[in-house]
């Protein structure tokens, strides 16, 4: 069956990575940009040094710094105003998933006309967003390189996933400079959020040869360099790996599509605005220990596992044995695989379970799950799922056990 794929036309890599932005900005012939970031960003300077390449590009420009994490359907219509206030001929997005999904909203609806809320689910535009250039400066959503954006809803409280190939940005730019001073707690978030996307990626029913061997290399990089990425942030090659695999998995899952973790995250994390790659850290090991159970995953079990350098002995892990402990001999390559990511997760220093961040009730398990259920994530997971199954399965992460 054809298959169509779907990557960014340039991307530059490595510490310094921004001086090549310039020129190739003055190839496009554009005169007039609108910046986004958030207050962050533009208070710490790095805002400034895309300024500068700007300005030397001869380039006009405005800011606009009101992103917020889990960006609102307020927010773009905000940054919408602003891009028109200055007819903005391209979008240039500064930061995580937040402000490069914030562009591509913008970008889609100035193109296209309408409300943000119009495009939830899969390529619902007729035209071509804005040009997007996106500057990275975290290493896990892989939002500058995939046909995803997220945008959350406050009306139905819950994050609206858009997958749209008019989306796609046109200059990407993985700069190590603008990664090194993130924190321990959002490196570690983010990293396992491209984690998250990598496994997904393979357990997706769109899966093919070539998304499995983004994935795998990904997953790979990721197990190699976060906990190093974790501990020093100075660390250049952890850093640079980092970078190098958060975009490799962000091809992977753009062209495969995601599942049931990325489904019940978004859920969790519109409701209760809570960080999304914790979301997804924590969830993980709880949907593959119920892909574990449901039985028939054990081939894509055992190509993570090998991708993350575990042993296991071959057993059919749907079967019954196992003591579900450790990662090495004597385990199915599924329970190898739960056990380094609650260990990874132990290590650097994300919770075991909902309950320790703090917003989550139990009484909401069927509000989420109505939600998950909904989310356009769940129509690439490998298998159907029940609302009963994922009701369950939050129950499970909330007390964590597995």
């Amino acid at each position: 069956m054809p298959e169509r794929i779907n990557a960014v036309k340039t991307t530059f890599f490595g510490k310094g990575a921004i001086k090549l932005l310039g020129p190739e900005l003055v190839k496009t012939g554009i005169k007039r940009a609108l910046l986004i970031t958030d207050r962050f960003l533009y208070e710490s300077g790095l805002c400034q040094k895309v300024a500068d390449v700007l300005s030397e590009s001869g380039i006009e420009y405005a800011v606009y710094y009101d992103v917020k994490p889990n960006p609102s359907v307020y927010v773009v219509n905000d940054c919408i105003a602003a891009a028109k206030a200055i007819d903005a001929r391209v979008l240039i997005a500064l930061g995580g998933g937040s402000a490069i999904d914030t562009a591509k909203a913008v970008s889609i609806v100035l193109a296209n006309g309408g409300r943000v809320e119009q495009y939830e689910g899969v390529n619902k535009s007729q035209k071509a967003g804005l040009p997007l250039v996106a500057i990275n400066t975290t290493a896990g959503t892989g939002s500058e390189c995939t046909t995803f954006y997220i945008v959350t809803d406050p009306v139905r409280q819950s994050k609206m996933a858009m997958v749209d190939t008019n989306c796609m940005v046109a200059i990407a730019v993985n700069d190590t400079d603008f990664m090194s001073s993130m924190p321990p707690k959002l490196t570690a978030a983010t990293g396992m959020d491209a984690l998250t996307h990598s496994i997904e990626a393979v357990f997706s029913k769109d899966a093919t040869p070539i998304t499995d061997k983004d994935a795998v290399w990904a997953i790979d990089a990721i197990v190699k360099n976060l906990p190093a990425a974790v501990r020093n942030g100075a660390d250049e090659k952890a850093r640079t790996m980092m970078a190098y695999a958060e975009n490799v998995a962000g091809m992977a899952f753009s062209n495969a599509g995601l599942g049931m973790v990325h489904a019940m995250a978004h859920a969790l994390g519109g409701h209760y605005n809570l960080a999304h790659g914790v979301c997804n850290a924590v969830l993980l090991p709880y949907v593959l220990s119920f892909d574990m159970k449901k039985g028939g995953f054990e081939e894509r079990f055992e190509v993570v596992a090998r991708a993350m350098g575990l042993k296991y002995d071959g057993r059919c892990s749907s079967c019954g044995g196992g003591s579900g402990r450790g990662t090495g001999a004597g385990l199915s390559a599924a329970e190898a695989v739960v056990n380094a990511i609650i260990a990874m997760n132990a290590e650097i220093g994300i919770s075991p379970a909902l309950k320790d961040l703090g917003k989550v009730r139990p009484e909401d398990f069927k509000e989420l799950t109505a939600l998950a259920m909904h989310d356009t994530c769940m129509t690439t997971n490998l298998v159907p799922v029940t609302a009963e199954e994922v009701t369950n399965v939050y129950a499970a992460a909330y007390y964590g056990k597995l």
